[in-house]
């Protein structure tokens, strides 16, 4: 099976195993709120079992060399760490919105959005800072498929988040 396919196949399973992730925590206890589901869902989504799975499909599609394998997982704890940090403040954005849905004004949908892109932002520079980090510690090619792998990895992760957010009203 080609890298390409290796990549699509996990990432089919990766985004199923979030999806039934989500589904399992709304299953498990319905609580009145919709939006406290969701948030429980999304706290879970940026938590444990992702990074695991991240890791299992890191681990898959970079084919480390030994030497390699030594160098990378060091350095990719400490962007992990660094991103949790993102995704916790992310998450407190997040329950912002949903506790200001029903009253939402226009300051209000100011100050979230912007913490939404100041958000993004931060995890672009984490990803650069990072990206050049492996690159120094592998080569550029090792560094460009961490990159790669972990931006379609973020993007399935977003992806289930966003489709799950209801749209300002």
């Amino acid at each position: 099976m080609s890298r390409f396919n290796s990549l699509t196949a996990a990432a089919a399973v990766a985004l199923a195993a979030i999806a039934a992730d989500a589904s399992a925590q709304t299953a498990k206890a319905p609580p009145p709120d919709s939006r406290d589901v969701n948030l429980r869902a999304y706290v879970e989504l940026l938590r444990s079992d992702v990074r695991a799975q991240k890791v299992a499909i890191l681990t898959e599609m970079m084919a480390f060399t030994e030497p390699e394998d030594t160098a990378f997982w060091p350095i990719y704890r400490e962007y992990d760490v660094e991103l949790s940090k993102i995704n916790d403040d992310r998450l407190k954005l997040i329950a912002d919105y949903a506790k200001s849905y029903d009253t939402m004004t226009d300051a209000i949908a100011d100050r979230i959005a912007k913490g939404a892109l100041d958000l993004e932002s931060r995890r672009h520079e984490l990803k650069t800072k990072y990206y050049e980090r492996i690159k120094g510690a592998l080569s550029p090619k090792q560094a460009a498929r961490f990159l790669q792998v972990e931006n379609q990895l973020l993007l399935l992760i977003d992806l289930q988040i966003a489709s799950a957010l209801p749209v300002v009203q």
